[in-house]
């Protein structure tokens, strides 16, 4: 009976260290993707643009004389025709990568829900994990919701909440690692 219950605890261990290495995975994909959208909306051409604009807005900036007053007007009728120039660009490739990124970004969130449907629907009424009633005091109630079958000092981890806190959890850790490299 003891060791029934010892590998029935094993397992649930490892049901909820594989759902959260799922949830963290889907949560470094959505970031690597977020990222590499960041990185291809920056061209070179744009950057050489707003260097130009920062440029000539600070040349116009020192210009505060007034005798110097038209060449500073000068300078910041350029300032904002490149302005306009970057912005027409920005919204071109704004529109190139919603149609580049879009499909990967529709391929992820529909994988999700697939996954996370497939997920809740295998472990329903199964407990995922188990935890100490002393740790989640005020919360045991919403960590067992799905999970039938108790335990007098341990609070049951049904699918749902657990799905919820290891986004949460793998989102953070997730950013985390990302900070540092």
């Amino acid at each position: 009976m003891m060791m029934e219950e010892t590998l029935d605890d094993c397992a649930k261990s490892f049901t909820a260290i594989y759902i959260f290495s799922i949830a963290t995975a889907f949560q470094f994909c959505d970031k690597l993707l977020a990222q590499k959208k960041r990185k291809a909306s920056m061209s070179q051409k744009d950057l050489q643009l707003r260097i130009e604009i920062k440029r000539l807005l600070k040349e116009a900036a020192a210009l505060s004389q007034p005798s110097t007053f038209a060449q500073a007007a000068k300078l910041r009728r350029t300032a904002a025709a490149k302005e306009k120039e970057l912005a027409k660009s920005q919204e071109s490739l704004n529109k190139d990568m919603k149609t580049s990124f879009g499909s990967y970004e529709r391929i992820l969130m529909i994988s999700k829900i697939v996954v996370y449907t497939l997920l809740s629907m295998w472990h329903w009424s199964v407990p995922v994990a188990s935890i100490s009633k002393e740790l989640v005091q005020p919360f045991g109630w919403f960590l067992s919701w799905t999970a039938r079958g108790s335990f007098s000092d341990k609070v049951m981890i049904g699918i749902v909440p657990w799905l919820i806190l290891s986004n949460k959890v793998g989102r953070y850790f997730v950013k985390k690692v990302f900070k540092m490299a």
